[in-house]
């Protein structure tokens, strides 16, 4: 395709997407035959016209970070993830099941993932050291735990150093102050929210569409309004189970090889639970993740 160029999509919406190519952005529309593009794809387009073209296909993705709506199809929402930033906070608080269940998506893509414990200033010491005490063995499973505030801007320079370089999403719960964090970690958003609008003729709505930024100190960050809530109707006990990495290495001992880890005979996660191998909490956790979710295989 010598007459096309490569670019990356950094808005998605109906039948356009908005590619950008060497910091110039194009409204692109979609053959039929090429299927829809999402934020973060690589694609070959071609001009046509000045600031317009159309995309004749989509490069392979690594992965793809996907939703399923309350009909249990999935919605794409983002693609070629390096790392999933989960954020959490003590207003409105979270529970392990929530954290792991990001976890679970991560591991299944293969994605790495840390936490971000946002609002620290609403904490006192000794909720702190509570908190801290209750994240506490995520770091030891190679899930990094970063403390700040998106209002005072502690931990913001850590973690835009954390996101240099790679492909970065953050995900969490409505009211745990995601969108401040982007707009510390993304100074001139308003700027670049306003060319993305002229680009594309969506206007204001182009805030309500998950988009690609640049960050200031290298890397990219895509910030996704539809990832508040996760359901894993679209992954299968085996792969949900998976998700927990640090069962892997006991589950092969189990007496039964579709062990669920509940009240199966010599099932060696849990006994491995019971010997301290594997935090009782995360057991609790993964087994909580089962009973809520409905699919059947």
């Amino acid at each position: 395709m010598a007459d096309t160029r490569s670019g990356r999509v950094v808005v998605s919406y109906g039948r356009e997407a908005v590619v950008e190519t060497n910091g110039e952005l194009a409204r692109c529309n979609l053959r039929r035959s090429v299927g829809r593009p999402v934020c973060g794809d690589y694609v070959r387009w071609r001009p046509a016209g000045t600031h317009d073209g159309v995309i004749e296909s989509i490069e392979l993705r690594r992965n793809v970070v996907a939703r399923p709506d309350y009909r249990a199809r999935l919605r794409p929402l983002a693609a070629n993830v390096d790392l999933i930033v989960i954020v959490l906070a003590s207003e409105p608080g979270f529970t392990r099941e929530l954290v792991d269940r990001y976890l679970v998506l991560a591991e299944s893509l293969d994605i790495a993932a840390c936490l971000f414990v946002n609002k620290t200033d609403l904490f006192d010491a000794d909720e702190r050291r509570a908190c801290e005490a209750d994240l506490a063995d995520y770091p030891k499973l190679g899930y990094p735990v970063h403390f700040g505030s998106s209002y005072t801007s502690e931990g913001v320079d850590a973690l835009r150093r954390k996101l240099a370089g790679g492909t970065s999403v953050l995900v969490g719960q409505s009211g745990v102050g995601k969108s401040s964090l982007v707009q510390r970690l993304l100074p001139d958003q308003q700027i670049r929210i306003g060319a993305l609008s002229e680009a594309s003729g969506l206007g204001r709505h182009t805030t309500t569409e998950t988009t690609l930024y640049h960050l200031p100190d290298g890397g990219d960050l895509i910030d996704s309004p539809g990832i508040r809530t996760l359901r894993l109707g679209h992954l299968d006990e085996r792969q949900i189970a998976e998700g927990f990495k640090e069962f892997r290495p006991f589950a092969k001992d189990c007496r039964f090889a579709d062990c669920r880890h509940q009240a199966e005979p010599d099932c060696a996660v849990a006994q491995a639970a019971r010997d301290g191998h594997i935090g009782m909490a995360r057991l609790e956790s993964y087994r909580s993740i089962l009973a809520h979710e409905t699919r059947v295989f």
